[in-house]
């Protein structure tokens, strides 16, 4: 179960934060602005009732605060009282946080409404407290009695976070010039203050920047199995080694969040939008209501209307397919085939750690440790932790989680480190898990008849291997990095590359949240650092890959030439030309045959793109009475095929005719050929029943050109769908 957390934002609204400072674009309170939102946000995001949140604003230009009545509290406004964050809060305080007309407002005194805010509510409960101050102390502070703040805030155990607009931060490398007297005494009070009760302060540049860096969310461990460790049979033999055992995961995979369904209110009647308002799990009055599904089983009945009959989801049963067949077995003959396990993990057998092979890895690791609360337990686990490390070997276990659970096979490999012990385990795959593929040699080609060659055109020379050998090596990252005193590290280490897919959707989730019309932004530079190789590594090794491109022979390889249309031109503005500068077009021209352009119809398809390519009629003559030709001769070839012989022939003409019309954006003239050849097929025109032909048709999905595919067609997905049945 996840910690309570309780958290309030102190954010200073001054007139002086709406001031442009140090040459930045936005405001000084714009700024401190994408602190808070980025911190408020993660709050919602987890959805957590536990994790409490508040706002307070400093000089604000009104007063609302449970101490309004004292005069050193005014200009103190609570715009969120401590309570867990909705959508509609964020709304609200994206309102409410704005640049203020007042001077005036004491740090000091909004931090003792921020400390009876969480004294309130949390009172003696066990919860995570802190307060957030950002402010850039440009008003008077009120610095007495900060011993007893201070004396408050560590009884309460709270801890407290000071972030200043352009503070001096020595470590950070930031010092402001020209600062008045009033924000360095400020700044001297509140930074004395962190360090009388612990906690932090620093420059909001710092926080702001550390940003950038996506924040890896820690979870509390769910043992996945608590019991018995045994080797042998602890019921039978007394020998038996049985050890109380906890099992964790050790790696997680985080996947992004999903996506959910909703619906406008506006768009529903009223009662619809009554039923879904009241099922829906939304807060707020956003106008959305969840999408809710309903599904409904159907059974042929020629007795009810329509022929098909309404049924309940408990009148089905489960059918198994076998063959065309529909296998049926009831629920107590199922209890049969259930194999009956009981929770247990059990070693069956130890291996050799050089016989193992990591290929055979499935799942994710796991950890293995002795229950907490028996330190016999532990001791006896780790005797078999350091027998296995001293000989060198893993253990195999059967894992059956809970009770009729199917069982598992687990490799245990002991874990020593100065601090802990552990079993890592992970799961091995079963006889029919393993696939096994075979490869020809990579080294060698073997002939037809046995012959084994060395020298080969796909073998690689020696002068080859030696340059590719060569560059592997020098694009070497383990070394490329640096640490801060110059020494050579990994480039690119496990604990500093993130998941560009999961961090950046969650960036772009919580800036639409706050702003629903703005643009996402920018992605972090360490999303994509490690997404290419670095610029430097490349240009130290240029001359290694031009000597591993020439060993290789690698030649560029020239543009596909493609026909013309209509006198397109290329990107250099000229028709494409053959590779072998041969003039097709001309020779085609200059053949009296061709001169009537009539399709042969023992060579129908090469001739039909052959005319097309070269065709100049812009107004479409010669095209549409090509496709009129190569319609006649699909009817001649069904009409005349000996059972489905000519079927590959008319599947072949009508896929080119359907490709090559979409390259002319002229869907009608092969929708209104596929209708005419339907009714052909269907009216048994074409020599007979040739209807297995359109089922031809479907299965190679030739149907309509629709509006989804070409904006120029006026046919819809549900009319080519319907065009496709056979009636």
């Amino acid at each position: 179960m996840a910690q309570k957390e309780a958290t309030v934002y102190i954010v200073d609204c001054g007139r002086s934060m709406g001031e442009h400072a140090h040459g930045r674009k936005q405001s000084n309170l714009d700024w401190a602005l994408e602190y808070v939102w980025d911190k408020i946000t993660a709050t919602v995001a987890t959805g957590r009732k536990t994790t409490l949140a508040g706002v307070v604003g400093l000089r604000t230009d009104g007063t609302d605060n449970s101490m309004s009545h004292d005069e050193d509290y005014e200009h103190i406004t609570v715009f969120q009282e401590l309570s867990q964050l909705l959508m509609p809060n964020l709304k609200k305080l994206s309102k409410d946080l704005v640049v203020s007309r007042t001077k005036t407002g004491d740090a000091i005194s909004a931090l003792v409404v921020a400390i009876q805010m969480i004294a309130t509510t949390c009172k003696k409960l066990q919860y995570i407290r802190k307060i957030v101050l950002i402010t850039d102390a440009r008003a008077f502070v009120q610095a007495d009695g900060l011993s007893s703040i201070t004396k408050k805030i560590k009884d309460d155990n709270i801890e407290l976070i000071v972030l200043g607009v352009d503070f001096d931060d020595l470590e950070y490398g930031f010092k402001e010039e020209g600062k008045d007297a009033t924000k360095a005494e400020n700044e001297e009070v509140l930074r004395t203050l962190c360090e009388d009760c612990g906690g932090v302060f620093g420059t909001l540049a710092q926080a702001i920047e550390e940003m950038s860096m996506p924040r890896v969310k820690s979870t509390r461990p769910v043992p996945s199995y608590k019991g018995l460790l045994t080797l042998g049979n602890p019921q039978t033999f007394d020998t038996a080694l049985s050890i109380n055992v906890e099992r964790y995961p050790k790696v997680m995979q985080a996947k992004p969040p999903t996506a959910s369904r909703f619906v406008v209110r506006g768009d529903m009647t009223t009662s619809q939008a009554a039923t879904d308002a009241s099922s829906a799990t939304l807060n707020g009055d956003d106008g959305l209501a969840a999408v809710k599904s309903a599904r409904t089983y159907q059974v042929e009945d020629e007795e009810a209307p329509g022929g098909k009959r309404d049924v309940e989801f408990d009148e089905l049963s489960k059918g198994y397919e076998y063959g065309r067949t529909a296998v049926h077995i009831s629920e107590s003959d199922r209890n049969v085939t259930t194999y009956e396990t009981t929770a247990s993990m059990d070693i069956v057998g130890f291996v050799d750690r050089a016989r193992y092979e990591r290929y055979l890895e499935m799942d994710r690791a796991c950890l293995i440790i002795g229950q907490r609360s028996d330190g016999k337990s532990t001791m006896a686990l780790s005797a078999l932790i350091h027998a296995l490390y001293e000989l060198d070997s893993y253990a195999v276990a059967r894992l059956v989680v809970k009770e009729n659970k199917e069982p598992r096979m687990l490799l245990l490999a002991p874990n020593i480190e100065p601090e802990f012990e552990c079993l890592y385990d992970i799961e091995l795959p079963f006889a029919e898990d393993v696939r096994s593929y075979k490869f020809p040699p990579l080294d060698r080609v073997v002939t037809v008849s046995g012959k084994t060659l060395t020298l080969h055109r796909n073998l690689p020379n020696n002068d080859l291997q030696t340059a590719m050998d060569a560059y592997v090596d020098n694009m070497d990252l383990s070394t490329f990095g640096k640490d801060a005193d110059g020494q050579e590290v990994e480039y690119a280490p496990m604990d500093e590359t993130f998941s560009p897919m999961l961090h950046r959707i969650n960036q772009v989730i919580k800036h639409r949240a706050i702003f629903p019309t703005a643009d996402p932004p920018p992605t972090s530079e360490i999303l994509i650092k490690y997404s290419h190789p670095p610029q430097q590594l490349i240009s130290q090794n240029q001359s290694t890959l031009n000597k591993l491109i020439a060993a290789a022979e690698v030649k560029k390889v020239p543009p596909k030439a493609r026909g013309k249309r209509f006198g397109r031109k290329g990107r250099n503005g000229e028709a494409d030309k053959p590779l072998s500068e041969l003039d097709v077009t001309a020779l085609l021209a200059a053949d009296p045959k061709r001169s009537t352009k009539r399709l042969d119809p023992q060579n129908a398809i090469p001739e039909f793109k052959q005319l097309l390519a070269t065709s100049e009629d812009e107004s479409l003559t010669e095209v549409k009475e090509a496709c009129i030709q190569l319609q006649t001769i699909i009817s001649n070839w069904l009409r005349h095929s000996v059972g489905d012989s000519g079927y590959g022939r008319a599947i072949e003409a009508l896929r080119v005719m359907r490709e090559e019309i979409l390259d002319y954006e002229q869907p009608e003239l092969y929708n209104g050929m596929l209708r005419a050849l339907k009714g052909d097929v269907l009216e048994g025109k074409l020599g007979g029943d040739r209807k297995d032909f359109w089922y031809q048709v479907r299965v190679n999905r030739l149907g309509l050109i629709r509006k989804s595919e070409m904006g120029a067609s006026e046919v819809g997905d549900e009319e080519a769908r319907e065009f496709m049945l056979v009636k």
